[in-house]
């Protein structure tokens, strides 16, 4: 009950000063309620940012990869770098000066209406069917295990359990992103960021404390981890790896763009930005902090691998018979962190998943009210009908997605299955974006066909057979980078073949001081050199010799526990 009570405390706290904060803020307008009266700083932007992307797909997902898969799964943050300062230097300078809210506004403004709508409509059905079920399912799966609320409470089936604890977090996360617009989830998002990076680095202390043996020493942790699995410890992925080195150049780049530059969800914080400087120093804070990502976010999967391998920690099974990656981090913290602490960190890592939740559900609302009710239907809506349209379509999706959720539980690796979804709208749209930046005589009809044409190619790709077999046996991030590359070139021909009659103009609309932070270059370009350094230092690249028949990872962690 110390656990239970000290997670309860921390959440009320978080959501008590939160209320301090923004109580007094106004929220029944447009601007108020999607776009915090554009008047976010850094700090909130940065905070926001971190812990959106730091939610339980990545805690639970990309532990649970790194246990089955090593240290080569460190992509997904080191080459978030990469994009982020892509976003500083090059895409939000274009999307604060244009004054947009939205994507497919901006879109629309390029292009035409019709692009703007069916960017919002691939929009959201992606959120509703891949994005908001997967939060909710790894976020109740991670809560279960690090407070035990199975046992706790005696919920005899697990079934159960998890569709209890789906439907309380989306109920808690959907009254904070409906209730109190994007302000309220930025303050929020700070708060309890703060709360997760202590955590996160506390659960890797104890870990390596605890592996240190009668040492008592995190140091001598380290190295009994580091010496017991070296081959665990390579920044290069092998072909038969989860993630394969040469997708870093290809799908594993190009969906860390899309998911950090164009992607709704995540840049509506920048949108918010009272300046394009403030804006820029938030973004590249984000990428400082997202390098020291593999140390909370893979460190404690190989941490439990090496566990696992001396028998000290257990991992259950899933129906098909491998081992339940996703069981790993929340039994990992259950057993590291000492009880007071247990109820901290996961009142810190709740509120991790509220703020994955209500930022899409946000994210949602704003695509719905704006670029659907009030930019289809009810062109002259005043604002708080437009508001009140987008809290009601947010509680009906919300419902959707919790109903939706536990469906998943039978999915080999979520933070795969997630990444998978995801490229097949990530990439169509980071193509339009990329392209409608670049050029000015691309035509509508261009981006229309490369949005529907590219998703379903995708797709087909993906689940229809031959088609399918075929992009295994080349690896689907490979797959994704082509059809990207496809996409491009196909609009660009089409602009030379048949442009649009008047070049695009783009203005600035004024909405914020586009003064750009003068120091934005020279960070950029040390966290690049940071990136380089990092993976010079752990790459050991004759595992790529490796024979392609080479045993699947899960195989080869029960092969290692068997041997004697």
């Amino acid at each position: 009950m110390l656990t239970l009570g000290s997670f309860v405390f921390f959440t009320a706290l978080v959501g008590f000063v939160t209320w301090l904060m923004v109580r007094k803020k106004e929220v029944s307008s447009e601007n108020g309620f999607f776009l915090a009266g554009r008047s976010l700083t850094f700090p909130f932007i940065a905070g926001s940012l971190l812990l959106t992307n730091l939610s339980t797909e990545q805690m639970v997902g990309l532990n649970g990869s790194a246990f089955t898969n090593g240290l080569s799964v460190m992509a997904w943050e080191v080459v978030a770098v990469v994009a982020l300062v892509l976003m500083a230097l090059f895409f939000l300078p274009r999307f604060l000066r244009s004054g947009v809210t939205t994507v497919p506004e901006y879109l629309e403004l390029r292009f035409n209406h019709r692009t703007g709508v069916i960017t919002n409509l691939i929009f959201l059905v992606a959120y509703a069917v891949i994005l908001l079920p997967i939060v909710l399912y790894t976020g109740a799966t991670g809560l279960s295990g690090i407070l035990n609320l199975q046992e706790l409470f005696g919920i005899a089936s697990p079934t159960i359990n998890l569709w209890l604890v789906v439907w309380g977090v989306g109920i808690i996360g959907s009254i904070y992103a409906l209730f109190g617009g994007l302000r309220t989830v930025a303050v929020s998002d700070t708060l309890n960021g703060i709360g997760l990076l202590i955590g996160g680095f506390l659960i890797v202390y104890y870990a390596l404390d605890l592996a240190g043996g009668d040492s008592g020493n995190f140091v001598n942790g380290a190295a009994n981890v580091y010496h017991s699995i070296p081959d665990k410890f390579n920044a290069v992925g092998g072909r038969t790896q989860e993630v394969p080195y040469g997708t870093l150049f290809s799908g594993v780049l190009f969906i860390n763009v899309f998911y950090w530059c164009t992607n709704q969800q995540i840049i509506q914080r920048t949108f918010g930005a009272s300046s394009l400087a403030e804006g820029q120093k938030g973004v590249l804070l984000t990428g400082g902090l997202k390098l020291l990502g593999p140390l909370y976010l893979v460190l404690p999967g190989l941490i439990a691998f090496y566990f696992f391998s001396k028998g000290i920690l257990e991992v259950g099974l899933k129906g098909d018979g491998t081992l339940n990656s996703d069981s790993v981090y929340g039994t990992l913290v259950n057993m590291v962190l000492p009880r007071p602490l247990t109820g901290f960190f996961a009142a810190a890592m709740f509120g991790a998943i509220l703020s994955s939740f209500n930022s899409a559900l946000n994210a949602t609302c704003t695509l719905f009210s704006l670029g659907l009710y009030k930019g289809v239907w009810r062109k002259n809506a005043p604002e708080k009908e437009v508001v009140v349209s987008g809290k009601i379509f947010g509680w009906t999706l919300a419902v959707i997605s919790m109903c939706i959720a536990p469906l998943l539980a039978n999915t080999t690796s979520i933070f795969k299955y997630l990444q998978d979804m995801n490229g097949i709208y990530f990439i169509p749209i980071l193509a339009v974006v990329l392209v409608g930046m670049l050029t000015r005589r691309v035509p509508a009809a261009a981006a229309e066909w490369a949005l529907i044409g590219g998703a379903l190619f995708i797709a087909v790709g993906y689940f229809v057979p031959p088609f399918n077999l075929v992009v295994d046996s080349m690896n689907r991030y490979h797959f994704l980078g082509l059809v990207f590359i496809y996409l491009v070139l196909f609009m660009l021909v089409m602009g030379e073949l048949w442009p649009r009659p008047e070049e695009y103009k783009p203005f600035d609309a004024k909405a914020v001081d586009m003064t750009p932070w003068k120091y934005a270059p020279h960070v950029g370009i040390g966290l690049l050199i940071l990136v380089t350094i990092i993976y010079v230092s752990f790459s050991d690249f004759s595992i790529l010799r490796e024979p392609k028949t080479a045993p699947a990872p899960t195989t080869q962690v029960i092969e290692q526990i068997a041997e004697p």
